[in-house]
């Protein structure tokens, strides 16, 4: 006679049952279920991040502020005050260098601004290099970026250039240290006719580390350079030939004029401009080659923090992702056309107008309207006598 009731079966029946594992095909089931879900939740986390991080770098950019009103306009001294300054061609010897054959009226829209329209996507940049003990600007230039067109003009200004200022030493080079970062930004308005959207000004240490920042760059130094002045502590000791120069290295090429023992450049400062322009050539290329820069929230850091300029972070940003837009050889360089002339013993720079208003209008000017000398206050120095486009000789 059994002791068990019908229950204590039951129970025993459900004990037995739950003995035995559920299929294999029932467990890979759920767990291949378990493991989509784990992976649907990390791809649409990864996507939300994605989409927040595209949505800060779009916020982050800004494009500058811009100047809409046109061309720069000078003024005129008054009848009584003007002095005889701007030579008929039939008063100039060599008609060719002639920087004052006649030029067309400025139309009215240039006069009383109505109808001037600026391209889009167009930018001034002034980019001034200072050197490390003293407030010379040795390094000047003049860049056009055009969004719309994706190519960069970067227009050369020789320091020695001569300018309409009231002291001796008339180089646009000397106006930083007399007149500031603003009163250089109006001298080189002055001298360009267009006014200047953006600055920025870039001491040597600041370009050293910009270079180290992006790993160097591959250039084919022009010639043996050698050149010591422990006042600036700067110590150049290369030799020619291609190679992956570091920022210090980069900092002698572009300032380079000549070696201690007077070798160097034939044409000094101009030549120096020319290798400026073959250095930043290659490292444009190079930078587009890569097609980004992976630490660009370092570099948009080093130059805001360690720079005089108007610019943001979102404006930097904003000018490097165009950049990155561009094709190679989409960065150009050019000179201010010039002649050099020798002033009371001085060696200076003359600026050849006509060429110069060309080149303006050329590869600067954002305007439908063109720059024209009525726009420029010029100063220049022909036959022991100077000579303006304003009919104003400042001093």
């Amino acid at each position: 006679m059994s002791n068990h009731t019908p229950g204590d079966k039951k129970t025993q029946h459900s004990a037995k049952k739950k003995k035995f594992p559920a299929p294999a095909a029932g467990r890979r089931k759920k767990k291949s279920t378990k493991v989509l879900r784990i992976l649907f939740v990390l791809l649409f986390t990864l996507a939300v991040l994605l989409a927040l991080a595209l949505l800060a770098l779009s916020l982050w950019k800004e494009p500058p502020t811009v100047a809409s009103e046109g061309p720069k306009l000078q003024e005129k001294p008054a009848q009584a005050e003007s002095v005889p300054v701007t030579p008929s061609p039939s008063a100039v010897i060599d008609t060719e260098k002639d920087p004052f054959k006649p030029t067309p009226a400025p139309t009215p829209e240039v006069q009383n601004r109505n109808g001037t329209v600026r391209r889009e996507g167009t930018y001034l940049l002034l980019v001034v290099g200072r050197d490390r003990v003293g407030l010379n600007t040795d390094t000047i230039m003049v860049v056009m970026m055009d969004t719309k067109a994706r190519c960069i003009n970067v227009v050369s200004i020789p320091r020695d250039t001569l300018v309409n200022v009231p002291w001796a030493v008339k180089k646009v080079n000397s106006i930083y240290a007399n007149y500031g970062l603003e009163g250089l930004v109006d001298g080189v308005e002055d001298l360009i006719g267009l006014p200047i959207d953006s600055y920025v000004v870039v001491n040597t240490q600041v370009f050293q580390q910009a270079v180290d920042t992006i790993g160097g760059v591959w250039f084919e130094v022009p010639i043996n350079m050698y050149y010591d002045d422990p006042g600036q502590d700067l110590h150049i000791h290369l030799n020619a030939g291609y190679q992956l120069l570091n920022g210090y290295q980069a900092e002698g090429v572009v300032r380079f004029r000549q070696n201690n023992d007077g070798s160097g450049y034939f044409m000094g400062d101009l030549d120096r401009i020319e290798t400026q322009h073959a250095f930043l050539r290659e490292l444009a290329e190079q930078l587009l080659s890569l097609g980004n820069i992976s630490n660009l929230p370092a570099l948009v850091d080093l130059v805001i923090k360690n720079t005089d300029t108007n610019l943001t972070s979102g404006n930097i940003a904003f000018y490097a992702r165009e950049f990155f837009k561009m094709s190679s050889g989409a960065v150009r360089f050019y000179t201010m056309p010039n002649e050099t002339v020798n002033i009371y013993g001085g060696s200076y720079v003359n600026i050849q107008i006509n060429p110069w208003l060309e080149m303006i209008n050329d590869y600067l000017n954002p305007f439908n309207v063109d720059v024209t000398a009525e726009n420029l206050d010029v100063l220049t120095f022909y036959n022991g006598t100077y000579y303006s486009t304003t009919g104003r000789i400042a001093g």
